[in-house]
């Protein structure tokens, strides 16, 4: 994972090297049309999934141009109806993405103008099933719930103008020493807050 989120680092670089540098700051919204995850066997196993109700967000910044933009971001996400539809065990489901992302065209988060993009991100999650009204017969059975890691790669699609961008993205995360997976399908939507301001100020120079 470190050589992937390197690798994404060299490619900006490389076309920062030959463009005027810009730099963004703001948040990240969240939600996941449906979120399905994969514990770690060594935590009891089973899985958990959920749709609609997996709401998240946090900071963003950005790096680079109207054409092409480095990225990091990190973010909170609440399941609040997260839960085992095999075997009940409890309810809820909290995770914490920490992503770098090659942005282009409308992803940028950069562009003035509005159009088309996408993005490719990397990275880690942590994340925790059943954090409430966990069954006692479970616990009694020696399971249990821990933050447990997996590396993620995620791909969006979507439009940007003027410091917001709105993409339709699909995530996948795989930790093969533990067995954990997750899957999610949803709605990200991004706000670079100086690139609003200008927009929004009618005294302010584009």
């Amino acid at each position: 994972m470190k050589k992937c989120i390197s690798i994404l680092a060299l490619l900006a670089g490389l076309q920062f090297s030959a463009s005027a540098q810009n730099v963004g700051f703001g948040m990240t919204v969240i939600n996941d049309w449906y979120s399905w995850i994969q514990n770690p066997s060594a935590d009891g196993g089973g899985n958990a999934g959920n749709a609609l109700l997996n709401l998240g967000l946090g900071p963003k910044i950005w790096l680079g141009g109207q054409d092409v933009s480095v990225s990091v971001e990190a973010a909170a996400v609440l399941g609040f109806t997260t839960l085992d539809w095999n075997t009940y065990k409890g309810m809820g489901a909290a995770y914490f993405p920490i992503m770098a992302k090659l942005n282009f065209g409308g992803m940028t988060g950069l562009d003035k103008e509005g159009e088309f993009g996408w993005y490719l991100g990397f990275g880690t999650q942590y994340t925790r099933t059943e954090l409430y009204g966990v069954r006692q017969s479970f616990e009694d059975t020696g399971g249990s719930r821990s933050l447990f890691d997996t590396y993620i790669a995620q791909v969006g699609y979507g439009f940007g103008m003027s410091g917001f961008a709105g993409s339709v993205f699909g995530k996948y995360g795989w930790n093969a020493d533990t067995d954990a997976r997750l899957i999610s399908v949803g709605l990200q939507f991004d706000f670079n807050w100086p690139m609003i301001k200008k927009i929004s100020s009618p005294e302010s120079s584009l």
